[in-house]
């Protein structure tokens, strides 16, 4: 589960009350890269155990930009990833996801582009 922390971290970084620039999408997708995880799998990763651990930061008003405490981090992001074969818990997030689909599709557009070009 420790393995995983490194891209918890990198994908959290979407979900921060701040705007993602080019040098951003570039060291998470190197982060990403590094992983061993392949597309598909960051990208499940990302909706089922980050995105219902941080989405909700991007509807504070004062939301966290500086990044999430580690800790919290991966033992929120470990009960997600426990619960992500409940079929309740992925029609939730799916559910979740499709308020968010706009900002998640151009975040991945940013890191898919990327992860390409780093294989």
């Amino acid at each position: 589960m420790k393995e995983r922390l490194p891209v918890w971290k990198a994908l959290s970084e979407m979900y921060l009350d701040t705007e993602l620039h080019d040098y951003d999408y570039d060291q998470i997708a190197k982060t990403l890269a590094a992983s061993g995880f392949t597309s598909k799998e960051l990208k499940e990763i990302d909706l089922y155990e980050v995105f219902p651990v941080c989405a909700k930061n991007l509807l504070s008003t004062a939301g966290i930009w500086n990044g999430f405490n580690d800790d919290y981090l991966y033992k929120a992001c470990k009960k997600a990833y426990l619960h992500k074969n409940n079929i309740f818990f992925k029609r939730k997030i799916k559910l979740l996801s499709y308020l968010f689909s706009s900002t998640r599709k151009k975040n991945w557009a940013a890191l898919d582009n990327r992860l390409k070009r780093s294989s």
